[in-house]
């Protein structure tokens, strides 16, 4: 009767310890699962914010306010990288071809998602092809900017020159395909006149070159050209939006100068490369999103003389098609080509 007695407890002992082993294991891989997810949660290393263009200039400064709002949300380091050459053809490149698991954007505006398809023939990306937008947050004009000493008081007195004598004058720009060189040379193809090209590598050096009187005029972002505007050490002759800047009231749009019917807005925002999971797309713009529309930074934007914007994901594809379709076909009628 004892050896009876004992097998059930004998039994009973044996399934504690399988219920308690079953137990331990259980825990231990819901344990290591949250391990994985929580490794797994995006972004848990620094992310690359590729800048096509030298430290100084609109893409840089957008970038970089961007960057330092979107470090706080993501609670991650969100690192600013100039990658330049070629205009904005390496940088631009080097982000088309980045791993697309969001760890890798580029900064995206006019000058390489527009206008390098109509300067060049053969891109080594496709703007819609190979990029995710993620948004666009600031829009600004650009300012057709002289030497100080350069004797002409208006656009207008400008072009009665150039047309007289074909080649005498130059204008800078930040490279080939820059934002600076299409605009000027479109003006200049529909002003009929003939201004020879300057380009440089990026903004600061254009600077140097037109402040020190080898170069006569520049087209670059309003929110740059001012700080040598306000000092009076260049003189600004047109603004290239659809209406006159508040921060300039008194100078006039390319339009109403009359040299010709054009205008041009650059915007800015950030773009992954296509294939980003979908995950990583849909935090990236509801971070951009926030960090755009918050006060600071539209404030800074505002008073750098942008307009800020928060145009996220197709809404921002949109408008890269509409200007795709608008500035393409007059670049290729102007017959613009890389120099």
């Amino acid at each position: 009767m004892q050896a009876a007695s004992s097998l059930p407890k004998f039994n009973g002992m044996i399934h504690r310890r399988q219920l308690l082993g079953g137990l331990a294991g259980a825990l231990s891989s819901a344990l290591g699962a949250t391990a994985v997810r929580a490794q797994d949660v995006f972004p848990n290393r620094p992310i690359r914010v590729i800048v096509p263009q030298p430290p100084g200039g609109g893409f840089d400064f957008v970038a970089r306010t961007l960057a330092d709002k979107l470090g706080q949300s993501f609670k991650s380091s969100v690192v600013v990288e100039n990658r330049t050459g070629s205009g904005t053809l390496v940088g631009t490149d080097l982000a088309a071809k980045a791993a697309p698991d969001g760890y890798t954007v580029l900064t995206g505006s006019v000058s390489n998602m527009v206008l390098n398809v109509g300067l060049f023939k053969q891109l080594s990306y496709d703007p819609l092809k190979d990029f995710e937008p993620i948004g666009l947050a600031a829009a600004y004009s650009y300012t057709l900017v002289a030497r100080k000493d350069l004797p002409f008081a208006t656009l207008g007195e400008l072009v009665a020159y150039a047309k007289a004598n074909p080649g005498r004058l130059s204008y800078a720009s930040a490279g080939n395909g820059s934002g600076q060189h299409v605009l000027a040379a479109a003006l200049w193809h529909l002003a009929g006149v003939q201004i020879t090209h300057v380009p440089y590598r990026g903004a600061q050096p254009a600077y140097a070159d037109l402040l020190g009187g080898r170069v006569d005029v520049f087209f670059d972002l309003s929110s740059t050209a001012r700080v040598h505007v306000d000092a009076g050490s260049l003189k600004a002759l047109a603004v290239s939006g659809s209406a006159r800047l508040p921060m300039h009231p008194g100078v006039p749009t390319l339009r109403e100068t009359g040299a010709a019917a054009l205008e041009l807005e650059s915007w800015f925002g950030f773009f992954a490369p296509a294939r980003t999971p979908a995950p990583e797309l849909a935090r990236w713009r509801t971070e951009f999103a926030r960090a755009a529309q918050s006060p600071d930074v539209m404030e800074r934007f505002e008073r750098a003389g942008g307009r800020p914007l928060a145009v996220i994901g197709e809404d921002a594809r949109a408008l890269l098609r509409r200007d795709l379709d608008r500035w393409v076909p007059l670049m290729r009628a102007a017959g613009l080509q890389p120099e």
